[in-house]
Order: structure tokens, then C-alpha cells, then sequence
């Protein structure tokens, strides 16, 4: 179903937020939209709540896709748009990506979201940390905007994680907290403002009162933030995504600097979880 506005689809279609895992899609262009929708409800989200500029064109979309018209593009429209949504459904998990972007759970080929959802819970956990991992197509002359489905690469290494540091305690590292780096954000960082460069994202998480989404990617709650519980290693996820590419090679200041993605540490992508827990970019955690 369509919807004017957030607040008409808050008004009219509350019942979609009834029971969750849902997935919020933010549309910034036009690329990819219908394969990230499918892929996210292949993988188990019950519902899809996909948002969109009104004048973006779409094929038909399927009856679990709600679509609100919004400015996607406006600033901070992400983040607003999810604090927006999660707190008028408190207890539900709900997870966001934007489009050109797919979510890989451990073992995805055989158990669902909703799986990964039950076991986190048990482990008494409230929001799961998720990897952005940067693909890009092989050959930026056949696919300019830097995006392939068919011939999608990763890089296999250059990622590292620094202690977040904690401004309320002399900026010593804050528990079980890191900052992730690399993928094209940290081969082309000259490109990327500083305050974009992590690899980080609280992707999957609960919603709950007065707990909100910022424009870090990280929230209010610092639980919220963490890689793992204090006894051991939890479920991690990976985004795999195509933001950073497209961005690159769409930003007039970096369009004509990059002609290739690619060096010696790319490889294909294999649109699978195996790959990525080989490579250390998910965790299965105590999940077998």
C-alpha cells in the first residue's frame, strides 16, 4: 500500500508494525530498489517499509511492501525517518538499510531473520551490530554508476577496529565498543568526510522507549552499541552494500578521480554468509 507521508502511514497503517522483524528500506535513487526489497523478504522480515522521493517510478510492489512517500535525500532524513517509525512500535525489531544494500545473517541459506532474531533474544540481547561491507562492480566502463548484481567484488582485507573513545571518562575506550574501518571508505578516504568513514552500523535492533537512532548510526543506549555481551562473542550481520561505490562515482569530486575499484585484494563476491564469516566480517557467535 502507498501512503502520503510518514504520519499518514503512522495514522492509517499502524497494523503493519504489529509484529516484527521489519525491515525499513530508504530509497535515495532509483537503483536496485526492487532487488533490495526481495532480497530482505527472502530472508525472512515479515514486512518491508520502503521509503521513497514521490516522483520515483516503481514496478508493481509486492503486498507485504508499504510504501511512504518522503524526501529521502533531505538531511538526516534517515535517521529521522527510523526514530520516527520505532517509536510507535515499541518492542518490536525492525531493521534499515537503503537500497543497493542486502543484509547477510550466519547461515542465511539455511535459517531466516527471524531465526537469528529468536537466538539473539535469548541471549538476552537488544540490537545487533552490522558491518557495512563495500561492493562494487568489476568493470566501472560496462557499469558506471558502480553497480553489478552479476559481477559484484568485496575486498578480502584492510579492515581494522579502533577503541571508541568515551568523551564522559577521558576519552578512554568505552566498553565492548570498537570503530570499524575499510572497504572503499578507507582506500578512497580522501573522498569521505571523516565523521563517514566507519564501516559500523546498529542495524537490527528492538525498539524501545526513549532509546533513539543518531546520526552515527549508533544509539542513546550504549548497550545498544556493543559488538558482544560481557561473556561471550553474540551474532554479528553484514551489510553488503553499494552506497559507498555509488557515491564515489556520482559526487562530482571524486566521478572522474576513480576509474577502478578494484586492486590486488578484490575478489568476487559470493552472495553468500559463508564468505563473509571466512573473511572475519560476521560472527555466528555461540549460533551453530
Amino acid at each position: 500500500m502507498r501512503y502520503s507521508s510518514l504520519d499518514a502511514f503512522l495514522e492509517t497503517g499502524k497494523a503493519a508494525l504489529a509484529k516484527g522483524p521489519l525491515a525499513i528500506v530508504i530509497a535515495e535513487d532509483g537503483v536496485e530498489v526492487a532487488s533490495t526489497l526481495a532480497h530482505h523478504l527472502r530472508i525472512g522480515f515479515l514486512r518491508v517499509i520502503l521509503l521513497a522521493d514521490p516522483s520515483l517510478e516503481l514496478d508493481a510492489l509486492s503486498p507485504q511492501v508499504d510504501r511512504i512517500d518522503h524526501d529521502t535525500l533531505a538531511e538526516n532524513a534517515a535517521v529521522d525517518a527510523v526514530n520516527h517509525i520505532q517509536s510507535a512500535a515499541p518492542g518490536i525489531w525492525f531493521y534499515y538499510c537503503f537500497n543497493a544494500e542486502y543484509l547477510f545473517h550466519p547461515f542465511c541459506e539455511t535459517r531466516n531473520i527471524r531465526e537469528a532474531m529468536s537466538f539473539h533474544i535469548e541471549e538476552r540481547r537488544e540490537a545487533m551490530l552490522s558491518y557495512v561491507v563495500d561492493l562494487y562492480a568489476e568493470d566501472l566502463t560496462a557499469h558506471p554508476n558502480a553497480v553489478s548484481l552479476t559481477s559484484a567484488h568485496l575486498d578480502r582485507s584492510g579492515y581494522y577496529a579502533l577503541g571508541r573513545p568515551d568523551p564522559a571518562n577521558h576519552n578512554h575506550p568505552k566498553e565492548r565498543q570498537l570503530d570499524f574501518f575499510g572497504g572503499l571508505r578507507w582506500r578512497f578516504e580522501e573522498h569521505v568526510p571523516p565523521a563517514r568513514r566507519k564501516i559500523d552500523r546498529i542495524a537490527f535492533f528492538k525498539a524501545k522507549p526513549g532509546v533513539v537512532l543518531r546520526p552515527d548510526f549508533t544509539f542513546s543506549e550504549e548497550e545498544y552499541n556493543t559488538y558482544a555481551c560481557p561473556w561471550h562473542h553474540n551474532i554479528t550481520t553484514a551489510v553488503a552494500s553499494f552506497r559507498t561505490a555509488k557515491a564515489l562515482k556520482t559526487n562530482a569530486g571524486s566521478r572522474f578521480e576513480i576509474s577502478t575499484f578494484r586492486w590486488h585484494n578484490s575478489v568476487p563476491f559470493q552472495w553468500g554468509s559463508q564468505q563473509l564469516m571466512d573473511l572475519g566480517l560476521m560472527e555466528p557467535g555461540q549460533w551453530f
